[in-house]
């Protein structure tokens, strides 16, 4: 297999005890890789080499057999569907149409004769093929094409790998969880909220920064996913976590939900206070949270009300913080 050589270890940790494989590096381009694989192999010119995408997971048995019979009168063989969609040409504000009649859509596996790859590689400009098969009709040899399968996808755009989730049965599920804190105010001549440092008569008293709209959506993370709360990962007891940057709570929380095979959806945050006021830095509020947790600044909310002066947060006592955010993860 060729990968990338930043990822040869990984590859190495993977398949930890399996046999019959060897991984080299590749290039800065698909044919580049494909030539470093093919450098890999020491097999006669008459024995068979199948190339393949990882990108497309559902190859099966049928799909190689399909090829390796093709291959009896062939050089190289592809599987392709034929073009079902009108295709329209755009040139600036011009559209046009193309005809389809005669335009296959080739997938991998590609299947070819180990000497005959070998040669078309070293006889044609790799570097502009956008598939093996191509090389193998610039040097002349014959290519034919096999039975396509809109299983063998490629994974593409994000959507594709929801698809794929959906057709290998791995079915996911969206789950909400909610998160509340509250700090009260003392010395200061700042405050954090949401990750912005605000200039305030007061600062928030805690542990850490205080910051206690990153610490209800920390929760609200964490609450969703089962995994605890904000005490128990960065108990307030530890002396490392004294004024810390709550972003580092925000970070490790969307940390531990992207390495359970979880999505952050979107997040939403009030901070209930009579001072400061917020408006003017919501929108710093919304980039910063959407930055800590890598998600579109669009699916991060963030607002303020007051309780029209009760209770403590009405006193100016303290300031509320309460936050939901929705994740979705394998069910």
């Amino acid at each position: 297999m060729v990968v990338a050589s930043s990822r040869l270890g990984d590859v190495t940790d993977a398949l930890h005890g399996l046999s019959g494989w060897r991984a080299v590096a590749g290039g800065s381009t698909r044919s580049a890789s494909v030539a470093a694989g093919l450098a890999a192999l020491c097999g006669p010119d008459d024995e068979t080499v199948l190339i393949h995408d990882a990108a497309r997971p559902f190859v099966t048995t049928t799909h190689v057999q399909a090829l390796l019979a093709a291959l009896a009168d062939a050089d190289g063989a592809a599987p392709a569907l034929p073009v079902a969609d009108t295709l329209k040409r755009k040139d600036g504000e011009t559209v046009a149409t193309v005809s389809r009649e005669g335009l296959w859509r080739v997938q991998t596996p590609q299947a070819f004769r180990l000497g005959a790859l070998r040669a078309a590689y070293a006889q044609a400009d790799a570097a502009e093929a956008t598939d093996d098969l191509a090389l193998i009709e610039r040097s002349g040899g014959r290519a034919v094409l096999t039975a396509g399968d809109p299983m063998l996808f490629k994974l593409t755009y994000p959507e594709d790998f929801a698809m794929a989730e959906t057709l290998a049965g791995a079915a996911r599920i969206t789950r909400i969880g909610q998160g509340v804190d509250a700090h009260r105010w003392g010395p200061g001549e700042a405050v954090w909220l949401c990750g912005v440092k605000i200039a305030h008569t007061h600062g928030l008293v805690g542990h850490s920064d205080a910051d206690a709209g990153l610490h209800a959506l920390t929760d609200a993370l964490l609450g969703a996913t089962g995994l605890g709360d904000i005490g128990e990962h960065f108990p307030p007891t530890d002396p490392q976590w004294k004024g810390a940057d709550s972003a580092t709570f925000l970070a490790h929380a969307a940390r531990l939900i992207a390495a359970r095979g979880g999505r952050i959806v979107n997040v939403d945050v009030t901070l209930i206070c009579e001072r400061p006021k917020i408006g003017p830095h919501r929108q710093a509020m919304r980039e910063r949270v959407a930055e800590i947790l890598q998600i579109p600044v669009g699916r991060v909310g963030v607002k303020a009300t007051t309780t029209e002066g009760m209770g403590f947060t009405g006193r100016q006592e303290g300031l509320l913080a309460q936050a939901v955010a929705a994740v979705e993860t394998p069910a």
